[in-house]
């Protein structure tokens, strides 16, 4: 079975698969999309995900996108770790954690959103001050959320953690202060000194140019 990912080095969305897949163990190749060259909205793209975002995953004879979505096909598919708890009280919890990053944080601090500022003449200033103003609003609400575990998900990690290490990724990258958020930052190191998940980290995929 070949799985293939359509994948651009520093989406968070596609970092979140990344991990994922790595976690479990399955092999997949790599389809480059470079975002700033706007290849996600070329025909080959777009003939795959109509959306012309990343990631998109073809895997089973499916073609998916979403990375939440696709996790979730995963979790079902390869369940071991699971990521997503059959319990229905544990899995919304995990659900409302992780979406607060999916969902809250990441959508509105997009590439194509950052783009769009940027043509209605907001500076790069500005749009630095709104990427880590959303960014703190949402981790103020995760830091609460999070419980005694080591792990945003308790004793392993869950979905919740995957999406935690790309948005952390993302706040040092934007020189986010991050003092107010301990839980998030211990959970973050010992996410991040998992072998898998040090495997899926950007610096791996970076192109050479």
């Amino acid at each position: 079975m070949t799985i293939r990912l359509h994948d651009y080095w520093r989406s968070s969305a596609s970092y979140r698969v990344r991990i994922a897949l790595a976690m479990k163990q399955v092999d997949y190749e790599r389809h480059d999309v470079n975002l700033l060259k706007r290849e996600q909205v070329a025909p080959e793209n777009l003939a795959v995900n109509p959306q012309g975002l990343v990631p998109t995953i073809e895997i089973d004879g499916h073609v998916l996108a979403q990375s939440l979505a696709i996790i979730d096909y995963l979790d079902a598919r390869f369940p071991d770790p699971r990521l997503i708890p059959a319990d229905a009280f544990a899995r919304a919890m995990t659900l409302q954690r992780a979406l607060v990053i999916a969902a809250d944080i990441h959508p509105i601090d997009n590439l194509r959103v950052l783009r769009r500022l940027s043509e209605m003449g907001v500076d790069q200033a500005a749009r630095d001050v709104w990427y880590r103003h959303w960014i703190v609003e949402g981790f103020t609400a995760l830091e609460a959320m999070a419980g005694s575990g080591a792990f945003l998900g308790g004793a392993t990690p869950d979905l919740s953690d995957v999406c935690l290490v790309p948005q952390m990724y993302n706040a040092r990258r934007l020189q986010t202060p991050l003092e107010a958020f301990p839980r998030l930052v211990d959970i973050d190191a010992r996410l991040t000194a998992i072998d898998a998940i040090a495997a899926a980290h950007p610096d791996q995929f970076q192109p050479a140019d």
